[in-house]
């Protein structure tokens, strides 16, 4: 059986590491789920030290050894939910968002008149006003199940198309893998590096860190970009993340997928404001964005593009269905890639059951940084401007290939002592804050964020002279 560090590292295409070059410790089932997501996180992982050794060894001869705890990666999937702030009595609680956890709480499969489930997405205000509109309905599971059960379950998936909002039919894998989107995606790599211009080589910069002197543009949101971009900055890089104010956040996803970053705003809607990102592409490494198919392009910024104005620039698109097939063009989140890919369906024919964490977005941020490495890498060998394409629904397929196991028992999931030891602090500007460390360990350059989670928005858009304190651990 081909297991997901083997499709990881065939990536690479540059044979296998060392037998004890990558350590992977731990089994699941560790969460409430018997798809194997911690293991497939955990494989991720593991190929990012593999490429990260791959650029150390660049800049100093020299390769390390990387360790993951597969209970680690499993809890990193669902980080959000571990991160804490002081409450009125001082002490450290959870961050819970009401409106949040009300859009989760409707975003579930719902049954359909001929029998099937439509999974309809409720998240951003402007998408979830659509579906509402749609459904004629309210923010409610007793106001959409009746909705959605008036009509037939493609018919509902085409009208969500249609008005360009969120969803998808719970299909079983091997539906998935007769439609000719999910064919497309099975002949295809977990991670996509295409050459899209040629340029000289570019040597790593020097510096203490693998990454020391890559500069990073970050223009994701929302889970799966924001934690390429935060994978990065715990290797060195600097990682400006670039948002218009006026577009929809979920403030406890950003907190939490920043740790490393500084963040500015631009619009690039504003003439001024996009020859200001010109500006700063003209000297950054990596180039990340998440925008709906076909809208980066529009502003300027797609990828040759983007290599147009900067030769050797790493461009990454991250999206949820991938940039070929007849779904290409739609958008999507991470729950609607565990409907599409079989996923969903596992719960049973009558309950299908998503995830107990953003196992897709995780998994897709981690395949975008590893193949970023990649391409940072060939670009230090043999010169190129090259673009980086992952997506949820691949990251999902990846997933279901790697079977199932037995169901968690209780008493299996986090003690509190445990997520203690997972944990660091921090001190951002608005004021202290616990969250998950870096899941990866290396044994010569221990990742870690060389500054706190920033205020959105905080930062001028401007490459940084010096770097920040170190937050405290």
């Amino acid at each position: 059986m081909t297991t997901a560090f083997d499709e990881v590292i065939a990536v690479r295409g540059l044979g296998t590491p060392s037998a004890d070059e990558v350590t992977i410790t731990g089994a699941d089932p560790v969460v409430s789920t018997r798809f194997k997501i911690g293991e497939t996180a955990a494989a991720v992982l593991g190929g990012i030290g593999v490429a990260v050794n791959d650029i150390w060894e660049l800049k100093t001869g020299e390769r390390q050894k990387a360790t993951v705890d597969v209970r680690h990666a499993a809890a990193a999937l669902r980080s959000t939910g571990y991160l804490q702030r002081p409450g009125p009595d001082g002490a450290f609680k959870t961050i819970v968002n009401p409106a949040h956890e009300k859009m989760m709480q409707v975003t579930q499969p719902y049954p359909t008149k001929d029998g099937r489930h439509v999974l309809p997405h409720f998240n951003l205000p402007h998408l979830q006003a659509r579906m509402l509109k749609l459904l004629d309905c309210e923010l409610t599971p007793a106001s959409i199940a009746p909705a959605v059960a008036k009509w037939d379950a493609m018919d509902l998936e085409n009208a969500i198309d249609e008005i360009r909002t969120c969803g998808g039919m719970v299909r079983s894998n091997d539906e998935w893998l007769a439609t000719p989107h999910g064919q497309v995606l099975a002949a295809k790599p977990i991670v996509e590096i295409i050459k899209i211009g040629d340029s000289d080589p570019e040597p790593m910069p020097e510096g203490p860190r693998p990454l020391s002197g890559i500069k990073a543009l970050d223009l994701t949101r929302i889970l799966a970009g924001p934690i390429s971009g935060r994978t990065l900055a715990e290797h060195g890089a600097e990682v400006l993340m670039v948002t218009a104010e006026r577009l929809p956040q979920v403030p406890e996803h950003v907190i939490d997928t920043s740790h490393g970053k500084r963040s500015c705003f631009l619009d690039l809607k504003n003439a001024e404001e996009a020859a200001q990102l010109r500006a700063l592409l003209a000297d950054a490494d990596i180039f990340s964005q998440g925008y709906r198919p076909g809208m980066i392009e529009g502003l300027g910024f797609g990828p040759e593009q983007a290599a147009e104005i900067r030769p050797g620039i790493i461009c990454t698109s991250i999206s949820c269905y991938g940039a070929d097939g007849p779904f290409s063009h739609r958008a999507g989140w991470e729950q609607v890639a565990q409907t599409m890919v079989g996923i969903a369906a596992e719960g049973s024919p009558e309950r299908p059951k998503l995830l107990p964490a953003a196992a897709n977005d995780y998994v897709t941020g981690y395949l975008a940084a590893y193949g970023m490495l990649l391409a940072l890498a060939r670009r230090a060998r043999e010169g190129g401007s090259y673009h980086v394409r992952v997506s949820l629904c691949q990251s999902g397929m990846l997933i279901y290939r790697q079977g199932k196991t037995a169901p968690v028992q209780d008493g299996m999931e986090f003690s509190g002592d445990e997520l203690a030891a997972m944990r660091i602090e921090s001190v951002p500007a608005y004021g202290p804050i616990r969250h998950l460390g870096p899941v990866l360990k290396l044994s010569e350059t221990p990742p870690h964020w060389a500054r706190p989670s920033p205020v959105l928005g905080g930062d001028k858009p401007a490459w940084a002279d010096a770097p920040a304190a170190v937050a405290a651990e």
